[in-house]
C-alpha cells in the first residue's frame, strides 16, 4: 500500500503543477519539454488532458494497493495499473531525453518512482 500512496502523492504533485501551468504561471520548462516558459494559452488544454490522466492513475494506483476501496473490479485495477505502468516507463525515457535541463532534473526522476511505484503496487497486488 504505501508504494501507492508515494505513486499517488507524485501524481499529485504534478497534477498541481499542470494547473499552474493552466493559470499561465511559468513552470513550462519543467514539462513537455519545456518549449514554453509559460505555456501559450492554446496549449493549455493538453494540461488539462494530462491533470485528469494524472488524478485517474492516482484513483487507480491507490484501489490497486487497497488504499481506496474499488470502483471496477481489482482484477481490471490491477490491469490497468500494469498499463499505467508501461506508461510512466516511457514518461521516463521521454523525459530524460528532453532539451530542458530541468525536466531532465526533476520530471525523470519523478517518473522513475512512479514507474517503479505503480509495477510494485500492480505486481503484489494479485
Amino acid at each position: 500500500m504505501i508504494t501507492a500512496i508515494i505513486a499517488a502523492a507524485l501524481l499529485a504533485a504534478i497534477a498541481v503543477l499542470y494547473i499552474l501551468l493552466v493559470i499561465g504561471l511559468p513552470y513550462g520548462e519543467l514539462a513537455m519539454g519545456g518549449r514554453y516558459t509559460t505555456v501559450p494559452k492554446d496549449k493549455r488544454y493538453i494540461y488539462g488532458i494530462s491533470i485528469v490522466i494524472q488524478l485517474a492513475a492516482g484513483v487507480i494506483v491507490l484501489q490497486t494497493g487497497g488504499a481506496l476501496p474499488l470502483v471496477l473490479p481489482h482484477n481490471v485495477t490491477r490491469i490497468v495499473c500494469f498499463c499505467f505502468a508501461a506508461y510512466f516507463t516511457l514518461n521516463i525515457i521521454l523525459n530524460a531525453v528532453s532539451k530542458s535541463k530541468k525536466e531532465r532534473a526533476v520530471m525523470t526522476p519523478a517518473s522513475a518512482v512512479i514507474a517503479v511505484c505503480f509495477w510494485i503496487t500492480a505486481a503484489l497486488n494479485g
